[in-house]
């Protein structure tokens, strides 16, 4: 963090910030194994904690001392400057910052003087003293100093000489970066952009500006941008822009939309080429779902279903995506529905190994067979592996099997009085391996007893299966209007855990049951494939 106009920060606080998302609870381990996936994205700082506050967070910086080796970041410990009418040195806070060991310490201080009154319930001048105060102690022990500037904008909209001088005792006593904070994240662009411009200017060549920008009104990625062209070179944010209420400033769209629309270079190592395996790895750690509509890294973000998009998309990529998604580990995708036209199909193949250029009669019988399907209730935009089958089926001239059904049944039982002891038992006959199978599987359900039997019936022919979990079950009622009637389809996705890869699949029918042994069907049919096992006989 030097003073040269040319340096940027990219500062990480998705183990501080971001851990404040409702239903995250981040471990020591958790917060450790983060670390340095966010090190290896090539961000400058990684904000760990409140050592001192939270005693995980005193824990996880002494273990980072020793179990850490961080090859671009620097680990930083937050805190706040010292409390009203104590000395610095003597703020137990204070001294478990300096105690982290973090060679640099984000400092969070008030800037809006109603928050100094009402919340600190001192006055004005004492909060200044306890900026410079802390800030001096931390720099003369040899710590780089970040002020947080807590409540920023609306502290300058209220009494800008105050919030400005909060800034400037900051600098004056050694800060390198003064972070502006929209803690309530109320800010719209041209708001940041004017005032991060007065402040630059007001500040002159003073110390560096940064932004700490929140989402409650959907801007944060949007605010910091603003703040940038304003005059900041430090921006803050979370990888899946986690944190309280809305969330935090997404830092990874924030980096991508500055590296790939601005030009810059601010990521070490062009770590924005492992953008998407990292984001969904720290997503794995704090078992939140990605969002599949995440800009640049979402599952979602370069898929494409609308033929007319496809027909353009053969020509040229380009045509109908912003930028080239291997910028950011991501991949083109197409998706299938009754929208898609020869254009899509013909795509799709070629993304499953299936070469249908110049095969004009399958391109015609897939088409009009998914428009059908779909008109039937079918999706296959969320279930690839159904639609692979079905390419496979109409390129091969018969249906992939591995075995034959011959039926299946389910009973389930319920004791008058003891619901929750119900039973459920499903029976499937079938034959695979050149033999007949009977058998018979229990569980908490039909679509569970089910699942049970066809894997017991199978397992001796096809002992591969023994890998293959069931992780997620979606069930939605096609026309509600016809009550019990309705159209019922069931979404499965299943993961081989040997080849840590998951598929999804589809099936229609009148009811539940129906429509999850479809489902579950195609899901062993296609891991089977993809296994590379042979039909045996």
């Amino acid at each position: 963090m030097t003073s040269q106009s040319t340096a940027f920060d990219v500062y990480d606080t998705t183990l501080r910030d971001g851990a404040q998302q409702e239903g995250m609870n981040l471990s020591v381990a958790d917060k450790l194994a983060i670390a340095p996936l966010l090190d290896e994205l090539g961000v400058g700082f990684i904000e760990g904690g409140w050592p001192g506050a939270i005693p995980k967070d005193t824990e996880f910086f002494a273990r980072a001392a020793k179990e850490l080796t961080l090859r671009h970041a620097q680990l930083a410990a937050f805190g706040a400057t010292r409390k009203p009418g104590v000395r610095a040195g003597d703020d137990p806070q204070v001294r478990a910052l300096l105690d982290s060991e973090a060679p640099v310490v984000t400092l969070v201080a008030k800037s809006d003087i109603r928050h100094v009154e009402r919340a600190l319930r001192t006055t004005g001048e004492e909060n200044l003293a306890m900026i410079a105060d802390t800030v001096a102690l931390l720099v003369g022990e040899g710590r780089r100093v970040v002020l947080d500037a807590e409540h920023f904008f609306d502290g300058y909209r209220f009494d800008p000489t105050y919030a400005l001088s909060a800034v400037r005792t900051a600098f004056e006593a050694g800060a390198e970066v003064a972070a502006l904070c929209d803690t309530n994240g109320g800010m719209l662009p041209d708001g940041v952009l004017e005032t991060v411009a007065v402040v630059r200017a007001a500040l002159g060549p003073q110390g560096r500006l940064g932004m700490h920008a929140h989402n409650d009104s959907g801007c944060a990625v949007a605010n910091s941008l603003a703040a940038v062209a304003g005059g900041a070179d430090h921006v803050q944010g979370t990888v899946n822009g986690y944190g309280e209420r809305t969330g935090n400033a997404d830092l990874i769209a924030v980096v991508a939309n500055l590296e790939l629309k601005q030009g810059r270079a601010l990521l070490a190592d062009d770590g924005l080429r492992d953008a998407t395996r990292i984001a969904h790895a720290i997503s794995e750690i704090t078992n939140i779902s990605p969002f599949a509509r995440q800009p640049y890294i979402g599952a979602s973000a370069f898929a494409h279903k609308a033929g007319l998009h496809a027909s353009a998309i053969k020509v040229d990529p380009d045509l109908y995506q912003h930028i080239d998604p291997t910028q950011v580990g991501n991949d083109m995708r197409m998706l299938i529905s009754d929208m898609a036209g020869r254009a899509s199909i013909e795509l799709k193949g070629r993304e499953l190994g299936i070469e249908l250029e110049g095969r004009s009669d399958v391109l015609s019988r897939v088409t009009n067979r998914v428009k059908q399907s779909e008109a039937e209730g079918y999706t296959f935009d969320a279930a690839d592996a159904s639609f692979e089958l079905l390419l496979r089926e109409e390129v091969d001239g018969s249906r992939l099997a591995y075995f034959d059904v011959e039926s299946w049944r389910v009973i389930v039982e319920t004791l008058p009085g003891r619901p929750d002891e119900a039973n459920a038992e499903a029976t499937v006959k079938l034959t695979a391996g050149g033999r007949r199978v009977v058998a018979t599987g229990e569980g908490n359900g039909p679509v569970n007893a089910l699942d049970h039997a066809l894997r017991l019936a199978l397992v001796g022919s096809y002992p591969e299966i023994e890998r293959f979990e069931l992780i997620d079950f979606k069930v939605r009622i096609m026309d509600a209007m016809h009550g019990t009637d309705a159209v019922t389809r069931v979404l499965v996705e299943t993961m081989d855990n040997g080849a840590e890869t998951t598929w999804r699949t589809v099936g229609v029918g009148p009811n539940v049951i129906e429509a999850s042994w479809e489902a579950l069907v195609d899901s062993v049919v296609y891991g089977l494939l993809k296994a590379g096992v042979e039909r045996r006989s």
